[in-house]
């Protein structure tokens, strides 16, 4: 919860505030706290809404004229669009982990209650920094956190200091006549927020003021073209293998890509959610933080509350910590499948203790404004216990969201630290933080946990809005809600992603001083010719490679790299696998050909025209094949079976590849699954795939042998909009 202590803007005459709720609302939340059942919840909610009836004076001003609007037809009135509904106002700043905590709450009650029952949530857009009243930046954060309900943009919060709004988030619930029922403030109230929201539902139905009218969306998202990235929020290198790792955010998947851009494996994607098992099957909620080492990358899961590890050799992905839900644990201690944690944003190996060999995940705790550790071996904090391997503890941070520093690491504040970058060498011997809401740069000592300044920020511990871009030392340099930092140990030079100041900077530790590397200060997406004339829109990772930074410029869906020794800056562009598809289940691996010529089928041959199937792009096609041969038949070994993928006409699908692969058993279904490009041919309207079997058998008890061939036709319609998971189809035959 941020309190908003920065902005200051001329008052319009005022109808009501949030304080005339407050008696009557502390009565009804005494009571509610008492209340031994649900029943006696809800008949408190009906007597309280009763009182609110009688009194005139709760009408809340209408939104301002002019104001830009996301996800509508137009802009909204209390008077005309809203008028008869009961209405959710979320009072927001993207940039706040507060607000992002309390999106399911609102989706939970978007799915329970329609527009048609009487329910419309609308969000009113805040702003903490100057980069969030931008519009196009609000609109990137909209898709990002996928909110689908009316957004409208109040960058000089007219609204907010109206109703003396106080802090991010805030949540208003009001009557359909424009009127004050409820206000919940900061994160946590999922409960009251569906038993006030049901109640006032229920008690305006009955009086018969509800309307049952749609209010028009014009969802943003459905404008958008395609990408092959969407919002990148970090990227990882390794730096002995030539690869990368990419928390692919706004796909929900991972990817590791050769330095080239040679992608060697996706995870997840292109919808979220919360699996582990084979790479084909795990799913992730809007990923950030990711290590790789060797076979072995590590993902803050963050939308899931979890810590994720992708085994590339053994093709498994895994839970090492967090429970799948928003924590509130501030201590920790338990093993990692046991503690729920929250949000955790950026991770980073490390070691602790005596051991020479990485022990120990640090982790970003951006929700309880923290840092943790997650031990993969036994090991020990700076003046701290020992620990068994798979412990999940915190390390520093109060809980309390601050700018404060101290010797001691508990007692040291941060707010919704978002970047680490470790400095194991003498004499830094330190991990260093991009503190966002404080817009700092901290470090914390791994010899005795002691957290310190190292730039920008203030003295005042409790002020948040000492932001700004300023090159200078320590104090002095400013920076605007920064999200990344990477070490480069050869330079000893700490590289700063200055997200809403769009710039990359560099800190030299020895001295404290900072200053700009690359940017222009305007959110754009242009290469250079130099550094400083490129231009990046909220670069929200980096990493240092060899004589390079790899930058995850988030807002421009892209990977860019900076060559630190030409000074120049270069997209990251990808070359894909020979083909995205897998074939699982009894039968021989799956055979990739450019030059394969697909064989002409038999006149005899079966052709099934399968229904329209809906994709989007990136998203993968499972095919399961069920086939049953001719009663008394067997399949023939000295004539082996074989199936064909193919697109012909069509031959973007599959990469401008055919696949084949070995039929040996039809006791189980066959599954061939295909990964859909990320960017399509929009000109090609209806493309197919084709799936052509051929069958030899001969009877079992010998004699006659004969071939059946069938083909399966599969017509696609791809649509902008990302699908969650796989999508499966099953193509059957009996012959």
């Amino acid at each position: 919860m941020t309190l908003l202590n920065g902005i200051v803007v001329g008052k319009m005459a005022s109808q009501c505030t949030l304080s005339a709720l407050f008696s009557s609302q502390s009565q009804l939340e005494y009571a509610l706290d008492d209340a031994t059942s649900q029943q006696e919840k809800e008949n408190l909610v009906y007597q309280y809404l009763r009182k609110l009836d009688d009194k005139e004076d709760l009408k809340i001003p209408d939104f301002e004229e002019g104001l830009e609007w996301l996800n509508t037809e137009g802009p909204l009135s209390f008077s005309r669009e809203l008028a008869g509904k009961v209405v959710v106002l979320d009072f927001f700043t993207y940039c706040c982990i507060n607000c992002m905590h309390i999106l399911p709450d609102l989706h939970q009650l978007e799915k329970r209650h329609s527009v048609k029952d009487g329910l419309i949530i609308v969000g009113v857009h805040s702003a903490k920094f100057p980069n969030e009243k931008v519009l196009q930046n609000v609109r990137g954060a909209v898709l990002r956190y996928n909110i689908t309900h009316p957004v409208v943009n109040d960058r000089d919060a007219r609204l907010w200091h109206e109703l003396e709004v106080a802090c991010w988030p805030t949540v208003v619930l009001l009557g359909p006549r424009g009127n004050l029922l409820f206000s919940l403030v900061g994160e946590g109230h999922r409960e009251r927020l569906a038993l006030f929201t049901s109640a006032a539902l229920q008690h305006y139905r009955d009086q018969g003021l509800l309307r049952d009218h749609l209010v028009g969306t014009k969802l943003y998202r459905d404008s958008l073209p395609s990408s092959f990235l969407s919002f990148p929020g970090k990227v990882a290198v390794d730096s002995s293998r030539k690869r990368l790792a990419i928390a692919d955010t706004g796909h929900h998947r991972v990817l590791v890509v050769s330095s080239t851009g040679k992608l060697l494996y996706s995870v997840g994607g292109p919808g979220s959610g919360r699996k582990d098992g084979k790479l084909q099957e795990a799913t992730f909620c809007s990923p950030q933080g990711v290590v790789i080492k060797g076979d072995i990358v590590f993902v803050a899961d963050t939308e899931n509350h979890l810590i994720r590890k992708i085994d590339l050799l053994e093709e498994q992905v895994s839970t090492l910590a967090g429970v799948g839900f928003q924590g509130i644990d501030k201590d920790g201690g338990a093993m990692g499948p046991q503690q729920p944690i929250s949000s955790p944003w950026d991770l980073a190996l490390g070691t602790s203790g005596k051991s020479k060999e990485d022990n120990v995940l640090w982790v970003a705790m951006a929700g309880t404004h923290q840092v943790w550790c997650l031990f993969l071996a036994d090991g020990k904090l700076p003046q701290g216990s020992n620990f068994q391997m798979g412990t999940c503890v915190r390390f520093a941070g109060s809980g309390n969201e601050e700018n404060r520093n101290n010797a001691y690491p508990h007692k040291a504040g941060f707010a919704q630290p978002s970047g680490l970058a470790p400095a194991p060498e003498e004499p830094w011997c330190c991990l260093y933080v991009a503190d966002s809401e404080s817009s700092t740069v901290r470090s914390v000592a791994l010899k005795d946990g002691a957290v310190k300044l190292l730039v920008g920020g203030e003295r005042d511990p409790m002020n948040l809005f000492a932001f700004g871009d300023v090159d200078g030392k320590g104090m002095d340099a400013k920076l605007q809600h920064p999200l990344g930092v990477a070490w480069a140990p050869d330079k000893s030079l700490l590289y700063v992603a200055d997200s809403y100041n769009h710039k990359i900077k560099v800190v030299d530790p020895k001295n404290k001083q900072c200053w700009v590397v690359a940017g222009t200060g305007e959110a754009g997406d242009v290469l250079g010719p130099g550094f400083t004339e490129s231009s990046f829109n909220e670069p929200g990772g980096l990493c240092v490679g060899e004589g390079v930074l790899f930058i995850a410029d988030t807002n421009n869906h892209q990977l860019k790299v900076l060559d630190l020794e030409t000074k120049t800056v270069s997209r990251v562009r990808y070359a894909f696998k020979p083909s995205g598809l897998v074939l699982r289940g009894p039968n021989s691996a799956t055979n990739f050909s450019c030059s394969f010529k697909v064989p002409k089928l038999p006149k005899s041959a079966l052709k099934v025209n399968m229904p329209l199937l809906t994709v989007s792009p990136g998203q993968t096609v499972n095919m399961k094949l069920v086939l049953s041969l001719p009663e008394g038949t067997k399949l023939t070994k000295e004539a082996p079976s074989f199936w064909i993928l193919s697109a012909e006409g069509n031959e973007w699908l599959l990469e401008s590849r055919v696949a084949t692969g070995n039929i040996q058993d039809l006791s189980q279904p066959l599954s061939i699954s295909t990964v859909l490009p990320a960017v399509p041919d929009v000109t090609d309207a209806s493309p197919e795939l084709t799936l052509s079997v051929w069958v030899y058998c001969c009877l079992t008890g010998g004699g006659s042998c004969m071939m059946k061939v069938a083909s399966f036709i599969q017509p696609l319609q791809i649509v902008t909009t990302l699908e969650n998971g796989p999508v499966t189809v099953t193509l059957a035959h009996a012959f």
